[in-house]
């Protein structure tokens, strides 16, 4: 087995980071009992937010629950990981469906508000609102913005400027029992790193940005040690 080395001593920030945080969330939430049961359903309750789900999905807009409406959902829903899946358009896959918005808006621009700094040369950005990260160099876009998977409620990851004081290309969590691929600590346990799942699969990280494995490999290519990593927003949900 491979035999990893310990995180170097380092100065943590707003209280104890949890070492190597990230990889593994806490299960979703998942209503009633018979779990196989309810993946199989559909429910026919109009969610409260069926018009909006509905525009996203391209279905008919009416506000009326349908079976192809549910499993339209559904098909959403078990894409992302997200539970009970049964169709029902609530706040959880409204919420995930504006996210996805959001990023797609973001476009080429995505400091088009200027909150990451421009005067920092190369920089890993985070927006946990919008959950994008991307490199810039100066005001240059060098890559992105991909979509990230960050802290969950209790566990978010935190904001403000830090640096990247750690890389290890195969790291094993010794926390979560998990390899961390292209692991580049920046803020006490919390790091970039590749995950399989969705970007989108809730409630969201134990800390660490969460990244596609490609993304994460070429955040790997292109950051070193000592590069600047800037985070702010808030996840929703947090």
């Amino acid at each position: 087995m491979r035999v990893t080395h310990k995180i170097p001593a380092v100065r943590l920030r707003r209280g104890v980071a949890l070492s190597v945080a990230g990889l593994v969330a806490a299960p979703a939430l998942v209503l009633g009992t018979g779990t196989a049961a309810q993946a199989a359903s559909c429910t026919k309750s109009t969610g409260p937010y069926q018009k909006k789900v509905e525009e996203f999905l391209k279905r008919p807009v009416d506000g009326k629950q349908s079976t192809g409406d549910c499993k339209a959902t559904q098909k959403f829903q078990k894409a992302h990981g997200i539970t009970p899946t049964i169709g029902y358009a609530g706040p959880l896959t409204w919420r995930t469906m504006n996210t996805m918005l959001d990023q797609k808006a973001a476009g080429k621009n995505p400091n088009k508000a200027k909150k990451c700094p421009t005067n920092k040369g190369r920089i890993a950005c985070v927006d946990l609102t919008r959950q994008l990260s991307w490199i810039q160099d100066g005001k240059k876009l060098k890559f992105g913005p991909v979509p990230v998977r960050t802290g969950r409620d209790g566990a978010e990851t935190r904001t403000g400027a830090s640096k990247v004081y750690w890389r290890d290309i195969k790291h094993w969590s010794t926390i979560y029992k998990v390899w961390m691929p292209y692991s580049q600590f920046f803020d006490g346990g919390q790091a970039f790193h590749s995950v399989t799942k969705s970007m989108y699969n809730p409630p969201g990280s134990g800390g660490c940005v969460n990244m596609r494995p490609a993304d994460a490999k070429s955040y790997w290519k292109l950051l070193k040690k000592g590069d600047d990593v800037f985070v702010y927003g808030r996840k929703p949900g947090t």
